[in-house]
């Protein structure tokens, strides 16, 4: 097969001819070829792995769930097992195309959205983007920072909007009543609110030989700092600097890149370097800031005539003969003069009262709007009626603005705002399934694209009764799509789909790698960011992201994957050379790096990784009788490579079974090394990246994994479209979900399997419109 194109009306027209061929019809020839190849095992006597096969016809309808399970094996083509009479590429196509084709028709018949909890607490992602959106709030001072404000999420299959884990504990709704004051304050402007007082820290492991991409052109090193600022003050920047300043260096503050001030630190100066300042004491600069959010830089005029830092001092930053930025401390505000013009108290205040008689109305009229959008849905005078005494409190301990902020604080932790509710019909009966209301389908279709709430738009649509006509569901998806906040399609769905979150705990052993920095850490995750963003914004087919020509690149990680001619801190897009094995998300170090160990590589690891989260095909968890992989057991003074350990560990009889598809995966990706870099030689020997599927399908090197992975993209589009309905309802899928992802693949591949498309389809889908009505204690 070459594609989902037209995949079920070729397959299954395929299939009745070949039956017809055989004098048989679908049900036979199936049924036929899984008595031939299946039954030995899977019959009443033996009962392998809980499954009976052997009977007269096949009805798959009559019991779904035991023949998905069936499918699932059929296509990853890891049944029958190695070393038994496999059957051929048609009886295996035949087979799949049945069974599929008749558990399809009878989900259509009998749709089943599957269950879930009518209570969905918004996740600490989606509360961040929400507060963005509905306050206007972009970036918090570091000491309001989300992951200190609110604990971090549970997580299934790598996902953290899971609703059934999303529960809340009176630990879990203490931490929300603190946030929901802080943050309101903040919004507003509240004069009364503390100094603060924020730190940020420079990793030891941070070069700052180059210019940061957000600093001015013709700096050197430093530190961004995006900081959110709650009045309009004066405010205290103290830097502390590491490593010595034998010559002048000029240190440089600027303000939404303005320069604010400069210092010279070493010799002209008078300053010595060290920690803990380019002087005896670390210099401060008072600065009058405006309040709102706001970008910090922290950094030093380059040097031109000097030389490149790496030839002047190791990788550590706190010896050497240059200066860096060690710690940077922001506190204020001093001498506040108010709240300023922010675009929060923009989005805030749509009125302005005129006189104390005109405050209830305007609060009323702030408050229906704000609520509005918190809520998702129409504001009642029940909802004002439980929001206006805090503001009518607060209105007489301090005024007009900090009333709104009382009410704001109330709004935020309203179970309203942080639960996503989705009521059944008042006479439903239990069990059956019925189709959600526009603004429910509204609150789904905004946390599925934006991690965020519906914006006013697609509000006033739901409230209108539109959004559940076909046309207008389109309209409305595309648009959100092409807006800037379907950013968390990659930061948030692609991130937890391919586990890159994992790449910030990832610590590379030192010594083997000691050319692995924060720098490169972030240039790893930048460029796959880039790269899915690509692939969203182009609308081009998610088989690029195995098969792309291109990737992105600045000069630091240019250097480190060997690509000449590539200069400067920002990104670009890069053409790859025709045999370069960097395309795709395979050849990117951050994919390669998370998927291996601090000191060396994983071929079971990488395997395992590909199988789960390209082909939805993972291995069985290993038995606890599995022996520990011991890198160093070779002879005497000998080092093995990683073949050849592994060689040795799945010699075990316990251990080759589940090693014999992980493996071969992971050794066509051993020429890169545990930070992604290329080697021809590990231990002392030449890499052998060549392997062989059970089905006996052969490979060399990422070039030939690739080919091999790619004679069925179907696969990978069907877990593609899978992740994204996990992703999108906010549960593990079931069997009975199976039907709705191949539908959704289908429909996808008709639009050469876009992105796009493939959201369109979970937009759709049984499981994303639909609710089934829970049973009632």
């Amino acid at each position: 097969m070459t594609g989902h194109k037209k995949r079920w009306p070729v397959l299954l027209g395929f299939a009745l001819s070949l039956g017809g061929a055989y004098g048989q019809t679908p049900a036979a020839r199936a049924t036929a070829v899984l008595n031939q190849y299946c039954v030995s095992c899977h019959n009443a006597d033996l009962e392998t792995a809980g499954l009976v096969l052997n009977t007269a016809e096949i009805h798959p309808a009559a019991k779904p769930e035991q023949w998905e399970k069936v499918i699932l094996k059929l296509r990853a083509q890891s049944m029958p097992p190695a070393g038994v009479p496999r059957p051929d590429q048609a009886s295996y196509t035949a087979a799949l195309s049945f069974l599929e084709t008749e558990l399809d028709r009878a989900a259509v018949a009998k749709p089943n959205p599957g269950k879930l909890p009518p209570v969905h607490r918004l996740s600490r992602t989606e509360y961040q983007n929400s507060i963005r959106d509905l306050l206007a709030l972009d970036g918090l001072p570091k000491e309001m920072d989300y992951p200190l404000l609110l604990p971090a999420d549970n997580t299934s299959s790598g996902f953290d909007n899971i609703a059934d884990l999303l529960f809340v504990s009176p630990a879990v709704m203490e931490r929300y009543l603190d946030a929901a004051a802080k943050i309101s304050r903040l919004a507003v402007g509240d004069p009364s609110q503390p100094l603060m007082v924020n730190i940020y820290r420079m990793s030891p492991e941070q070069p700052q030989d180059a210019r940061v991409e957000e600093l001015p052109l013709g700096t050197r090193g430093g530190i961004a700092i995006h900081s959110g600022f709650p009045l309009d003050g004066e405010y205290t920047i103290k830097v502390e600097t590491a490593g010595t300043a034998r010559d002048a260096h000029e240190l440089e503050v600027t303000v939404d890149g303005a320069r604010v001030e400069t210092l010279t630190l070493g010799a002209a100066g008078g300053g010595r370097g060290g920690r803990g300042g380019g002087a005896a004491k670390p210099p401060e600069f008072r600065i009058p800031i405006k309040a709102g959010p706001r970008l910090i830089g922290i950094t030093f005029v380059e040097h031109s005539e000097a030389r490149d830092e790496a030839t002047l001092r190791p990788r550590m930053r706190n010896t050497g003969t240059l200066p860096a930025i060690g710690r940077v401390t922001i506190s204020g505000p001093y001498n506040a003069v108010g709240p300023g013009d922010t675009p929060s108290r923009r989005r805030i205040f749509g009125c302005r009262p005129a006189s104390a008689d005109q405050e209830p109305g305007c609060a009323r009229q702030i408050l229906s709007t704000m609520a509005k959008r918190a809520y998702r849905r129409p504001v009642t005078n029940e909802d004002l009626d439980r929001l206006m005494p805090f503001y009518t409190a607060g209105r007489a301990e301090a005024g007009f603005d900090h009333g709104i902020q009382k009410a704001l604080e109330r709004m935020l932790v309203s179970p309203n705002f942080l639960f996503r509710i989705e009521r059944d019909p008042a006479h439903a009966t239990p069990g059956s399934v019925y189709r959600l209301s526009d603004l429910e389908l509204a609150s789904r279709l905004s946390f599925f694209l934006w991690s965020s709430i519906p914006d006013d738009e697609l509000l006033d649509v739901a409230i209108a009764g539109k959004l559940h006509e076909p046309a207008m569901l389109e309209k409305q998806t595309r648009r959100m799509l092409a807006d800037a906040r379907s950013e968390s399609m990659v930061t948030n769905f692609a991130a937890q789909w391919l586990y890159l979150r994992d790449l910030e705990a990832k610590q590379p052993d030192e010594i083997l790698f000691s050319e692995f920095d924060e720098t490169l850490r972030s240039a790893f995750r930048r460029e796959t960011e880039l790269f899915l963003d690509s692939v969203l914004r182009e609308n081009r087919s998610v088989i690029e992201l195995l098969t792309a020509n291109y990737t992105f690149l600045n000069e630091r990680l240019a250097r480190h994957y060997g690509i000449p001619n590539i200069q400067g801190s920002h990104f670009r897009r890069v053409t790859l050379p025709p045999d370069s094995p960097r395309g795709g998300l395979l050849g990117q170090g951050s994919v390669l790096t998370i998927t291996s160990y601090a000191n060396r590589t994983s071929a079971v690891l990488r395997g395992k990784w590909v199988l789960e989260n390209l082909l939805s095909a993972p291995p069985p968890p290993p038995p606890p009788n599995v022996p520990a992989f011991n890198a160093d057991a070779g002879e005497p003074g000998k080092v093995l490579t990683m073949r050849e350990a592994m060689t040795r560990h799945r010699a075990d009889p316990a251990c080759a079974g589940c090693h014999a598809r992980m493996d071969p995966i992971g050794f066509a990706m051993e020429n890169f090394d545990a930070v992604g870099k290329w080697r021809d030689h590990d231990a002392g020997g030449a890499v052998d990246a060549s392997g062989s599927f059970p089905d006996g399908t052969k490979f060399n090197g990422m070039a030939g994994l690739k080919t091999a992975l790619l004679k069925h993209p179907d696969e990978f589009v069907d877990t593609v479209a899978e992740r994204l309905l996990m992703y999108g309802i906010g549960r593990n899928l079931q069997y009975y979900d199976q039907p709705a992802v191949r539908a959704i693949a289908v429909d996808a591949a008709k639009q050469n399997n876009t992105l796009a498309a493939l959201v369109m389809g979970v937009v759709k889908s049984v499981p994303f419109q639909m609710r089934e009505v829970a049973a009632r204690k």
